[in-house]
């Protein structure tokens, strides 16, 4: 049996997402969205954990990231969980867990 990688998601972005265009002329776009669980404490009182997810569009889900999201809208997302790996400034070895987006909706 293979595995499966799929992350399903709803929530709002956190800021306008992040454009970028490559030589070429594949384009990416990169932000990140809030979702939240409301639960009830042991006193009763409820309480909501907010999780930030890192996203990453590429191609023609990028174009439409870029032309109708801002801060703030709402979505539905799938897509594959990665982490990624680079070695920053100071040589340290530094890793980035996102979901690179198959699908994307408007709410």
């Amino acid at each position: 049996m293979k595995g499966l990688n799929k992350a399903i998601l709803i929530g709002n972005l956190g800021e306008k997402p992040e454009i970028k265009m490559f030589e070429n002329g594949s384009k990416v776009a990169t932000f990140s969205i809030a979702t939240n669980e409301t639960y009830k404490d042991s006193e009763g009182n409820n309480k909501t954990e907010t999780e930030w997810h890192k996203i990453v569009a590429w191609g023609n889900l990028a174009t439409v990231v870029e032309k109708y999201f801002e801060k703030g809208t709402k979505i539905y997302l799938e897509g594959k969980i990665k982490t990624r790996n680079y070695v920053d400034k100071l040589g340290q070895t530094k890793y980035v867990t996102e979901i690179v987006a198959d699908n994307i909706l408007m709410i």
